[in-house]
């Protein structure tokens, strides 16, 4: 019963948004308002995506996960609450957003939130682009007390340059933030759950000062995480010539919660996805059709598919040149 499936993008509007979605990927966000988050696979609560192609298009992903579960999870595990394991997103940062932490596993229950791993693939990055991850060596949680007092902390953070291209890993407890001009693909844990260190000073779209949650924030942060680095793989040199098209993968993130590669392919290549895994294909640049049984879909950049566990054989081709992200959920 189940097929490849795409999904109706939940728009979300955000102080630091822009309108570099709809440059981009052609997406149809509302008109006139700055627009942070494109929601792509979500099962949260009030925000679960509605299936835009076939048979089940207008039911959710709520829905398929209380009837369908098995055949879309495999082996995969379930977020809490039976829901879909994941949340996927791209986001377009105009403006830096705020200084943040997620709290980890054995800090979540007690702060009554979610634990939230991610990873952030920078698919667009204006001239002098930058992200704020980890802490500058040396940093002790004193120190960085002490510049939350007098609102300086953001001299705390690991700065990193970024261009097109770059991944970064960011654990629960890894303080961050995206920098501005930067359009981001994130693959993250099922979780909404963000405490803010640090706004700039800046009000939101109401007017008023953002709320912080420095208390939530102190007791998530690991205050040994220092200057990080992006993820440091290459593509595997000469690629796999597959269907009289070469692939080129490169692995980015071997988590207990999701793997992500990142695949160049040339026009004409074509690969078949592992069967028996749940498996996300969300298309960077070109695009690429996925098959399996009677099922086609055309993906352009920006697009996200999700194959469900149960399908026996899925086959991906690229059109013109194409890369995209492969994720697995564990």
């Amino acid at each position: 019963m189940l097929y490849p499936l795409v999904f109706q993008p939940l728009f979300k509007e955000r102080v630091w948004g822009g309108r570099e979605l709809e440059r981009l990927y052609g997406k149809k966000i509302p008109a006139g308002k700055p627009i942070g988050e494109s929601w792509e696979i979500s099962d949260r609560p009030g925000d679960a995506s509605v299936i835009a192609n076939g048979p089940l298009a207008g039911k959710n992903l709520r829905w398929l996960m209380e009837n369908h579960a098995t055949e879309i999870l495999g082996g995969a595990k379930p977020a809490a609450e039976g829901r879909f394991p994941l949340l996927c997103k791209i986001l377009d940062a105009r403006e830096r957003l705020s200084l943040q932490v997620h709290p980890p596993a054995s800090k979540a229950k007690e702060l009554k939130g979610e634990p939230k791993t991610e990873m952030w693939f920078i698919a667009d990055a204006a001239p002098g682009a930058s992200l704020y991850v980890g802490l500058k060596r040396g940093v002790t949680r004193a120190d960085f007390e002490e510049k939350i007092a007098d609102g300086t902390v953001a001299a705390c953070f690991h700065h990193i340059p970024v261009r097109a291209g770059d991944t970064m890993f960011l654990p629960s407890g890894r303080v961050h933030a995206i920098g501005d001009g930067l359009v981001i693909f994130e693959i993250q844990q099922n979780s909404d759950t963000t405490y803010r260190v640090f706004d700039w000073n800046r009000v939101g779209l109401d007017g008023k000062p953002r709320e912080l949650h420095i208390a939530q924030s102190l007791a998530s942060i690991d205050f040994n995480d220092f200057e990080p680095k992006l993820v440091q793989t290459k593509f595997t040199g000469g690629g796999i010539i597959i269907g009289g098209g070469t692939i080129q993968k490169r692995s980015l993130v071997n988590d207990a919660l999701f793997n992500v590669e990142a695949w160049n392919l040339n026009s004409g290549a074509n690969s078949l996805l592992k069967s028996k895994k749940l498996q996300i294909v969300a298309v960077t640049v070109g695009t690429i059709e996925i098959k399996s049984g009677s099922t086609s879909v055309n993906l352009p950049p920006g697009q996200f598919c999700l194959i469900p566990a149960s399908l026996e054989q899925t086959e991906i081709l690229a059109k013109p040149d194409a890369s995209l992200l492969h994720v697995e959920a564990n």
